[in-house]
């Protein structure tokens, strides 16, 4: 009998958790200030990387168990974190408040080039960059293939026989936030947050890396000062993950 009891106690606490797993949490987003619903707010869930946004009324519903954290982020507002509990799961939908931020725009100076219609004095005039770059018929965006620059192999190869490097200390102990770059990659939702998004927060957030860390990483894979600084998230993303299964590939092989 005791045998009987134990199997179906095991049954309910694993079906509970089954069910916790998947559930469908919702929630309405607004302003702090004014009460505004907010639309468009990207909303991702951090521990199981899925995303998703807010329609025309504020309201979303994500995948979430207990203890995931979400992350929102909006032009114009402070990022948040929520941290999913059990009073949510148990009485549904919560309202997220998020607070508005001041920006200022900076000055921004363009130097014309002043060309003077003679071929041989204008080729001298106008900048000329190196930067290795590739683009796909039918998307109107450029990419820049670092891995494919001089040395970029090499100084991957190196942070695999140099435990003090860079690379060595982000790719190859962190297995678990480096996994979460293929999952990112795999959802729509967040890819199509990260193509119009420049500040690297979600990718901040997503791999637990500060900013200086992403440079740091890109600088290291031999991506260009201009592409770090000008390329949007998504671009960022896959310019790390292809840098990151470069090395997997070359710490296999070694």
């Amino acid at each position: 009998m005791k045998k009987y009891i134990l199997l179906i106690a095991l049954v309910f606490i694993a079906a509970n958790s089954f069910a916790q797993e998947n559930n469908i949490i919702k929630g309405t987003v607004m302003n702090d200030a004014d009460d505004k619903l907010l639309e468009n707010v990207n909303i991702v869930n951090l521990n199981q990387v899925i995303g998703t946004t807010t329609n025309e009324k504020g309201e979303f519903a994500i995948k979430a168990a207990v203890n995931d954290t979400l992350y929102f982020s909006y032009l114009g507002f402070k990022s948040l974190r929520v941290r999913v509990t059990n009073d949510w799961l148990r009485f549904g939908d919560i309202k997220v408040k998020m607070t508005e931020l001041g920006i200022a725009l900076e000055e921004v100076v363009i130097k014309p080039v002043q060309l003077t219609g003679y071929v041989e004095i204008d080729a001298k005039l106008i900048p000329v960059y190196d930067n290795y770059r590739y683009r796909i018929s039918g998307l109107n965006t450029g990419y820049e293939g670092g891995s494919n620059q001089p040395g970029a192999v090499s100084k991957v190869l190196s942070s695999i026989f140099n435990p003090a490097d860079f690379l060595y200390n982000v790719f190859g102990k962190r297995p678990r936030q480096m996994k979460k770059l293929r999952q990112m990659k795999e959802d729509d939702e967040i890819r199509n947050l990260l193509q119009s998004k420049y500040d690297r927060e979600t990718l901040m957030a997503v791999l637990q890396l500060e900013r200086a860390d992403i440079d740091e990483i890109l600088n290291k894979c031999s991506f260009s000062k201009d592409f770090i600084r000008t390329a949007n998230d998504l671009q960022i993303l896959d310019a790390i993950s292809g840098c990151y299964e470069e090395y997997k590939i070359l710490n296999r092989d070694k």
